[in-house]
């Protein structure tokens, strides 16, 4: 039997990252699960104003994660990005605190993803650059659980402060300061950028956008259609909260929501592997019409808390697949201007997808707004039907 190969601990500066997404989602996940009641209850603003706000920030992140790693790669250095786009968050962030009406909030969420938007591709390269080639898939694996992992603990610390210590939902977001603080600390001090050689100059033009494979093409064009279907889930936590689920468990909720997405996250991208790719898209598409249907009717919060562990089920089936779709049918030298592509045309129609979902909630009621939801899902799930039946995709795209 051949000795078993002991595997070598991973550079610091891994940990460190890790450590950092874990205390920046504490931060982040002390705010977002009560933000919706706080808009609604407090700041008195509509759901159309939720739509606009919450598209308005999941826009803005993906348009500035395109433009964040096309930067990086022409810097010498990766970690000013890192720094400064979670600087911007952590400052801004605990600041609706202080809001006083929903314009305040929308400045403040679009400033807070800027911030993301600017961090996330330049760390995702750092981490790259500083892991060996065939240690990368451990190293973001567990840059994922740190991230998780700080999606539950925020949410439980907000709703222990909320039961035990404050009553009022601005000193916890006056409070999420304290993590936010504590993760620039850690990746100043201690993530360590690995040396590289001088950022390479742009040789010749770059090729447009049209020379994209057309498959690829439209493939994102049915992912931007589910998108318009995909509406915030701050509107999911605004059901809860119309289902008699008071505010102090909203946080748990929502933790719980994130613990069943951490624990089904790995099991989702085997099926994935095993199913191919489409089938499996196309099963958590068809778990989100579901989900949404349920949404539309559940009534109590028993029901409301059952929906919401079936809802994590989508996140687990998708988010893999749909970027292993793209990179298989990208070619190796374009696979970054894929993926920006992709996160591009996906976040743009959150704007619409949110802001409609909203309207419709304020002009026809919540059921309706879900049963519109579910049914786009729908006819984007036939779109990708017929899409996987037109053509020869990869082995794996089937």
């Amino acid at each position: 039997m051949m000795p078993r190969t002991r595997r070598q601990p991973l550079p610091r500066g891994v940990l460190a990252l890790g450590f950092v997404s874990f205390l920046s989602d504490v931060a982040s996940d002390m705010i977002y699960p009560l933000l919706p009641d706080f808009l609604t209850r407090t700041l008195h603003a509509g759901p159309a104003a939720l739509g606009l706000i919450e598209g308005v920030a999941e826009a803005t992140a993906s348009l500035m994660k395109a433009v964040s790693g096309w930067w990086s790669d022409r810097a010498r250095r990766r970690k000013p990005l890192v720094v400064a786009g979670y600087s911007v968050a952590t400052f801004a962030r605990p600041l609706v605190g202080l809001a006083s009406s929903w314009a305040q909030v929308l400045a403040i969420r679009f400033a807070d993803r800027v911030g993301k938007g600017i961090r996330t591709s330049p760390r995702d390269a750092l981490l790259a650059d500083i892991v060996p080639a065939g240690e990368r898939g451990r190293a973001y694996g567990l840059q994922r659980a740190m991230d998780n992992a700080g999606a539950v603990a925020g949410p439980l610390l907000a709703a222990f402060l909320l039961r035990w210590v404050f009553s009022d939902e601005r000193a916890v977001f006056l409070l999420a300061a304290i993590p936010g603080i504590a993760a620039l600390f850690v990746l100043i001090a201690r993530v360590r950028e690995a040396p590289r050689a001088e950022a390479a100059a742009p040789r010749g033009p770059r090729p447009p956008a049209a020379s994209l494979p057309r498959r690829l093409r439209v493939a994102i064009a049915i992912f931007t259609l589910f998108a318009l279907a995909s509406s915030t889930d701050a509107f999911l936590l605004l059901k809860a909260g119309d289902a008699g689920i008071p505010l102090w468990q909203l946080p748990l909720l929502w933790a719980f929501f994130n613990g069943v997405k951490a624990a089904t996250g790995v099991p989702g991208g085997i099926l994935a592997d095993r199913m191919g790719h489409v089938r499996t898209i196309l099963a958590g598409w068809c778990v989100y019409a579901a989900a949404y249907v349920a949404f539309a009717f559940a009534a109590t919060a028993v029901q409301v808390w059952a929906v919401f562990a079936f809802y994590a089920l989508f996140y687990a089936l998708t988010e893999g697949a749909e970027r292993a779709l793209v990179a298989d049918l990208a070619r190796g030298d374009a696979r970054g201007r894929a993926f920006g592509a992709f996160h591009a045309s996906v976040g743009l129609a959150a704007l619409p997808a949110s802001l409609l979902f909203g309207v419709c909630w304020k002009a026809f009621g919540p059921r309706t707004a879900f049963l519109i939801g579910a049914a786009i899902a729908l006819v984007a799930a036939v779109a990708l039907v017929l899409w996987s039946h037109t053509g020869k995709g990869t082995a794996s795209t089937t």
